[in-house]
């Protein structure tokens, strides 16, 4: 997890057959190998190889409808604006998959018994179809990570727009800059989604078996659709996760749009300065303990994330920010490496802010606690995320040989005169004769044609060197550089993925902005200039990388499924281009509704004011922090946060090195023990806030004891109650955001009754 991660649910273990060997969640529960099945079906022992047809099903002659596609745009419309949200909030984001999959089931079943066999709406429901609804969702809810980090980091360094000699920043807006944004956001999308077509042979059929590739939410989401869609109970078990999802939805949606009327009371809870209070406002060691953000906040989509993320990165997260800022931050206060802001206000004497980031520039600057722990924050992301990215180097190896391989078959396959003996022969040989090769369902006439994506792959690097020339003043060779950034760290996430469910996409935009940043040195460019390229080609890097791993795994879903892949590709396309203006309209709301995310004004005057912003946005202090970190001649940093760095930067690299050559085989068991880094990083990244690591390590508690009590029952409904916690909250956010710009926001119709700091 991370800056740009994606949170994933806890997953089963398998072994080389695809058979499942154990269970890991919040709770792990071990049980000997078994197969899968409902009880009315055929059972499914290998998951490296498509489902069989349910039986008794009808053939589903064309999966590819209008109202799968279009509920499913739909669906995954709502997890966009969610994603944002989240991802601003602290910079996770999500996947459509399961959301889309069991709302989807929902609404197509209701429309089914509705209106009965009528054309286009009526028509037979099949697990196919379902897939079709799951894969516009997944195109539709993507592209979310250049709008929680990349964008925002642009107008807070003010680089979005500087002027032609690149010594000073133009005003700019995003609302302004809506175009600029699409045109970024069209070069992520659709690379990623010529992208996905050859990642998925390479990853689902061609490697799959070798490397035990199971991409555990995928495989849960097509057993979940397969399950829903079977005979007997499957109906009756679709209906309950149905209500389950839609009831936390709806609970979400009200307790976020709710609390903010009455935030003190509904969504924030404060219990040390309502013992200050209640104590005749005599007692600081409250307020102290209160300005180091401990809290509780009713967040719903936080809690969900517990539900699914398990023990170990709960654990990490609360016990990240319990070090930073119940130890660490305390201490260097207490010795003066650090200082905070205020403390003098009347009546709320004590209350101190510690998040400041302005006026490094200025002489004698002390360094808040948070710009302290931000450092070894963002290098504990990269350098776990890089050093991971070494250790499996390999796979980019392979996806080289197999790319050559294939271009080998092209060329003997039309040479007219061919030579078994010949060495293009010999490799082209080599590309089907592996036994380790998993067989593809699909058909030729049913797989996307290989002219379309390499073409549209081309076209899209051109409209990436096009765009980065005439509307950012690059160099276009950088945008070549960051396509072919993009398929490499591609590869990565979608194995990281496929392996642990975790997508190390931190990895992919730490490694662009370093690339880049080297690229910039001694070029010539000015500090401005050297960011907006850092930050550009790290959002078409990372965002490009984003989509492809997306919809890899949404592949895989159809491919268990037996959905063909052109259908999916279209149905991917569809949602994509929806995404292409949805995201960045969907970013101009929230960042008209709250500047304090991206103003630099703004920010010092909620500083100077100890106002507190909606959204930690702790992405978009890293990316900027990097950005700066490799165009700067210096940085302010303490001594003691150097040396505190380093140490965290070899502990963490360490780690990495001996989780992936020591603990393997019979004790690669003991990896769960080691703490995440990546949950750690985000809690020193995101400052004085307990109250995003309370919810999800209550969220994990209760997946751990849910599962202990009923683990059958925890998989009937855990899932799709976190869905709908997940979606609920965001859509809230989206909600507050309309609210905030008509005026009617509990910023102004609302009352602060019980927030430390406030009047009331």
């Amino acid at each position: 997890m991370g800056a740009d991660a994606a949170i994933s649910s806890g997953h089963e273990a398998y072994n080389p057959d695809g058979q499942v060997v154990e269970k890991r969640g919040p709770g792990v529960d071990d049980y000997e190998t078994k197969s899968i099945s409902s009880q009315e079906d055929e059972a499914i022992t290998d998951l490296f190889t498509s489902f069989p047809p349910i039986k008794g099903a009808a053939p589903e002659l064309n999966p590819l409808t209008f109202r799968a596609v279009f509920v499913g745009v739909v669906l995954g419309s709502l997890v966009n604006a969610s994603n944002v949200y989240l991802g601003l909030k602290t910079g996770f984001t999500f996947s459509a998959t399961l959301f889309g999959a069991i709302f989807g089931y929902g609404v197509i079943t209701l429309l089914c018994k509705a209106l009965p066999n009528t054309p286009v709406l009526g028509m037979p429901f099949g697990p196919q179809e379902n897939s079709i609804i799951q894969a516009a969702a997944s195109g539709a809810g993507g592209i979310a990570g250049p709008f929680v980090a990349g964008f925002p980091a642009m107008y807070r360094l003010g680089v979005m727009t500087i002027s032609a000699d690149g010594q000073t920043t133009l005003p700019q807006q995003p609302k302004s800059d809506y175009g600029r944004i699409v045109s970024i956001t069209v070069i992520c999308a659709l690379f990623g989604l010529f992208a996905a077509i050859p990642l998925r042979k390479f990853f689902i059929i061609n490697v799959a078996r070798e490397l035990n590739l199971v991409f555990p939410t995928p495989t849960a989401t097509a057993l979940s659709i397969r399950s829903m869609h079977a005979a007997g109970t499957g109906a009756a078990e679709a209906a309950k996760k149905i209500k389950a999802l839609c009831a936390a939805f709806a609970g979400a949606i009200t307790i976020i749009v709710a609390g903010s009327y009455a935030d003190g009371i509904l969504h924030n809870w404060h219990p040390f300065t309502w013992f200050y209070l209640w104590g005749g406002r005599k007692n600081r060691t409250l307020m102290a303990i209160e300005s180091w953000g401990w809290y509780i906040q009713l967040t719903p989509a936080f809690f969900g994330s517990g539900l699914l993320v398990g023990m170990n990165a709960a654990l990490s997260w609360w016990g990240g920010t319990f070090v930073a800022w119940a130890i660490i931050g305390p201490v260097l206060v207490y010795y003066g490496e650090c200082k905070g802001n205020g403390g003098d206000d009347e009546g709320w004497e004590g209350l101190v802010d510690y998040n400041s980031l302005k006026n490094l520039a200025k002489p004698g600057y002390v360094a808040s606690p948070r710009f302290w722990m931000l450092w070894p924050g963002v290098v504990v992301l990269i350098v776990y995320s890089l050093v991971e990215f070494v250790m499996h180097i390999n796979i980019v190896w392979d996806g080289l040989v197999y790319a050559f391989r294939s271009i080998c078959a092209s060329i003997q396959a039309r040479s007219k005169s061919p030579n078994s003996d010949s060495f293009i022969a010999r490799q082209a040989a080599k590309i089907n004769n592996d036994s380790s090769l998993v067989e593809d369902f699909a058909t030729k006439d049913q797989q996307v044609p290989g002219w379309l994506w390499s073409i549209g792959a081309l076209v899209m690097v051109v409209v990436a060197m096009l765009v980065c020339h005439f509307e950012f003043g690059m160099n276009p060779g950088l945008a070549v550089l960051a396509c072919v950034l993009a398929i490499i760290f591609a590869f990565l996430s979608i194995h990281g993925g496929a392996v642990t469910d975790n997508t190390p996409l931190t990895a992919s935009s730490k490694a662009s902005q370093l690339v880049f940043g080297g690229v910039t040195k001694n070029s010539g460019h000015t500090i401005l200039e050297a960011q907006q390229i850092n930050l550009i080609a790290g959002n078409l890097a990372s965002g490009c990388a984003n989509v492809a791993t997306d919809l890899v795994s949404d592949f895989r879903v159809g491919f268990l499924l037996k959905t063909p892949p052109k259908l999916q590709f279209y149905a991917q396309a569809v949602g994509t281009i929806v995404a292409i203006f949805l995201a960045p309209a969907i970013f101009v709301l929230f960042m008209a509704a709250y500047p304090c995310v991206w103003d630099q004004a703004v920010i010092e005057e909620f500083s100077n004011t100890h106002q507190k912003c909606a959204f930690a946005a702790p992405s978009v202090a890293a990316w900027a922090a990097v950005a700066q970190a490799v165009t700067l001649p210096s940085i302010p940093i303490p001594h003691s946060c150097v040396i505190f760095t380093i140490v965290m930067g070899v502990a963490c690299a360490l780690q990495a090195v001996v989780k992936n050559l020591w603990l393997t085989g019979p004790r690669e068991k003991y990896r769960n023990y080691l703490p995440n880094w990546m949950s750690i990083g985000v809690a020193w990244v995101i400052g004085t806030d307990s109250g995003y690591a309370n919810a999800v390590m209550a969220g994990a508690v209760v997946a751990h004891f849910w599962r202990r009590w009923n683990n059958a029952h925890f998989d009937l409904y855990g899932y799709a109650v976190a869905a709908g916690l997940l979606a609920g909250e965001g859509l809230g956010g989206v909600i507050n955001a309309a609210l905030t710009l008509g005026g009617v926001s509990g910023d102004k119709k609302g009352t602060k009754i019980a927030l430390p700091g406030e009047t009331w």
